[in-house]
């Protein structure tokens, strides 16, 4: 009980420091550059400014495009542009003399996905061109040197463009502080763009803030916020009903139950964190390097912990082997290898991210994750075929039938998965400019979904109790308990129980001697391996 009040004080102690710091809040950035340098694409140089989605605004009279008094919860949507400054070279502004007022143009274009096709064009159906050409002027009307821009069908205001013209013999230019009002909802990318040839080298500087109407979080991200509520509270719930279970027979809990309060205990503090994550995200703007990456790696840890308790229960650990002999050292070694795989691949799609796009690094990163997972996901099916046939010849109805609920659940749990990988990959592959953005939190949330399913399932099955020691191994045991059910319901006298099992143990000398040496064989196997 001491051990159970310490950790319950100090998970109180955590949270409530959480709370406090997610309650602070500021209004900070979301999308900083740093001398972020324009990249030539075609016949531009650009950067970009980022991409997310944006709830339109609730208020159906922003304030003026340059004014910078809004609060952060307002109920307004904007993107608003801080101390952005643009770098040209030295001998790109040697060219002009003082006097002259405009000599180099940068553009800021804000476009939403839909209109994109909006924006560059080409003259005669070849490769399409973001800047106005002679060719394309007279075809598309532009002015050469500007970007293509067509009014949209929906708002000929947009997409947006403001232009920032260097001056004389100035190296910089500066953006005013100014705001871009969201009245419809969509997914928005930004660019600075130059179509000079002159400007090449040149590097961008200063901030975005992207605001939806109820705080900082990302369109696709927001309603994350409110399901790790729910997934606390189920958390919750799954472990009072656990733990009192397990406080009230602690004289009878097995190993395999110690490991499963473990991660049960795990789940809960991670669903915790990722709410306080995504909490002060939306609060300031900034994610916090700190939460996230304690987040993720408790996040890895759970996971890991969960397929190694899974693996282990397949293999009979503590129900039919008492130990697992020479594959102890496999199974930690792949523990060790998933969950760095899974750590590497957490920290680079979570820690600082704030766009509504995912990079190819987490691409690259989530194969040899999968590999790992196919991999994990074979081993526990043969092992627990080897486990059922084993209890089978031993004849352990009980064990035999939980472990066949238990292999009925991680059928259901693998056939679930494999059909939403071909959904998300289907979902991934039709929306590749992210259009579907606001049910894209559904993608993520499944996973933790129907892991919680899982982990319920494994806690009703092996839930703490008096007949715990039921399970542990005790190969003895299972033979006298089968024995004295067959005996009692065939009539036999109490007395005359001790007789039957002599008997029995004589007629199946040679078939459990025959078995013993099998399992001889398999710990020796074990060993070699």
């Amino acid at each position: 009980m001491s051990n159970l009040r310490f950790i319950t004080v100090t998970t109180l102690s955590i949270f409530s420091l959480l709370l406090l710091l997610a309650i602070h809040s500021t209004d900070a950035s979301i999308h900083v550059y740093d001398r972020d340098p324009f990249r030539e694409v075609g016949n531009a140089y650009l950067v970009s400014g980022g991409s997310e989605g944006l709830a339109a605004s609730r208020i159906s009279n922003p304030l003026p495009r340059h004014s910078a008094s809004v609060t952060a919860n307002d109920g307004r949507s904007f993107i608003r542009f801080q101390n952005i400054t643009f770098w040209r070279t030295a001998a790109s502004a040697a060219k002009y003399s003082k006097t002259e007022r405009r000599t180099g143009l940068v553009q800021v274009i804000i476009f939403e996905a839909a209109d994109r096709d909006n924006i560059g064009g080409s003259p005669y159906g070849g490769q399409r061109s973001i800047c106005c050409t002679p060719d394309l002027a007279k075809v598309e009307g532009c002015k050469q040197g500007e970007v293509i821009r067509r009014p949209s069908a929906r708002d000929p205001n947009w997409p947006v463009t403001v232009n920032v013209y260097f001056r004389g013999k100035s190296q910089t230019a500066q953006l005013k502080t100014t705001e871009a009002y969201i009245t419809k909802t969509g997914m928005y990318n930004l660019f600075f763009i130059s179509c000079d040839p002159s400007l090449k080298g040149m590097t961008l500087s200063g901030q975005t803030l992207w605001k939806n109407p109820d705080g900082y979080l990302p369109g696709r991200m927001a309603p994350l916020k409110k399901f790790y509520v729910i997934m606390a509270v189920a958390y919750a719930l799954l472990c009072a009903a656990w733990f009192s279970q397990y406080v009230r027979f602690w004289d009878d809990v097995l190993q395999l139950q110690h490991c499963i309060s473990a991660v049960v205990a795990i789940g809960l503090f991670e669903m915790i964190l990722w709410y306080f994550d995504y909490a002060y995200f939306n609060n300031t703007g900034i994610r916090p390097v700190a939460i996230t990456t304690w987040v993720v790696t408790v996040g890895a840890i759970r996971r890991t912990i969960s397929r190694l308790l899974i693996l282990c229960v397949s293999m009979g650990y503590g129900v039919v082997r008492p130990t697992l002999g020479g594959l102890t050292t496999k199974v930690m070694l792949i523990g060790v290898t998933y969950f760095l795989s899974t750590e590497l691949l957490n920290i680079t799609e979570n820690v600082g991210t704030i766009s509504d796009i995912a990079g190819r690094a987490r691409v690259i990163l989530v194969l040899p994750n999968a590999l790992l997972d196919a991999f994990l996901i074979m081993w526990i099916f043969t092992s627990l075929s080897k486990t059922l046939t084993q209890l089978q010849a031993k004849r352990s109805s009980v064990k035999l039938d939980t472990y066949r609920k238990f292999s009925n659940a991680l059928l259901i749990t693998v056939v679930l998965s494999v059909v939403w990988i071909g959904y998300e990959v289907y979902f991934k592959a039709t929306d590749p400019f992210n259009e579907r953005w606001q049910s894209g939190w559904i993608i993520t949330s499944f996973w933790d979904i129907l892991a919680f399913a899982l982990l319920c399932v494994i806690c009703y099955l092996w839930t703490p109790s008096q007949s715990s020691q039921r399970y542990a191994y005790s190969e003895e045991r299972d033979e006298d308990s089968d024995e004295e059910t067959e005996a009692l319901n065939s009539g036999t006298p109490k007395g005359d129980i001790g007789l039957v099992k002599q008997e029995r143990r004589e007629k199946n000398g040679q078939h459990m001697d025959e078995f013993d040496l099998d399992d001889d064989d398999d710990d020796a196997e074990g060993k070699r391996e």
